[in-house]
């Protein structure tokens, strides 16, 4: 019984615990990261194959998970150093690994490419998790699409 406990013990003993976004330290981006990080068709961990996935890193290492389909979904964050790995830390405390390989960066499932701008809606996110830095999800930005598609239906009737 005694090892059936203990074995648990040792496997979280290398595990570093982060009980508040702002005990996590922030790390500037390594050569190459910064930039928009965006995904290239669909992926299995998005919710649908017409979703889309972006990354937004500073050089200062701030962050914004970006995830737009029916609605946006943006998540700022930032990057940090944990056990020689770097993570990216939203403001919810979710951890996720980020590794660089051959010009394509591994996140959260995703494989993403570097790109030259954010979308429109993303941008929008950016700007509104600078003018609200405590605000953990930005969920209020209407995706284009969307707005294309109802307008269509509107004028269709």
């Amino acid at each position: 019984m005694k090892k059936w406990m203990l074995l648990p013990l040792l496997a979280l003993a290398g595990c570093a615990q982060i009980e508040n976004y702002q005990q996590a330290v922030k790390v500037p981006a390594p050569d190459g990261l910064a930039g928009v990080w965006q995904s290239d068709g669909p992926q299995s961990a998005l919710v649908s194959p017409q979703a889309q996935a972006s990354l937004i890193i500073s050089d200062a290492g701030d962050t914004l998970d970006c995830r737009q389909w029916q609605r946006v979904i943006a998540k700022p964050g930032k990057l940090a150093r944990i056990d020689d790995q770097l993570m990216n830390i939203n403001r919810q405390l979710r951890m996720m690994p980020i590794d660089l390989d051959n010009g394509v960066l591994h996140y959260d499932g995703l494989s993403l490419k570097k790109v030259s701008a954010a979308t429109t809606e993303c941008q929008q996110a950016l700007a509104e998790s600078a003018r609200s830095p405590q605000q953990a999800v930005i969920q209020n930005i209407e995706p284009t699409l969307m707005q294309n598609h109802f307008a269509d239906r509107n004028t269709a009737q």
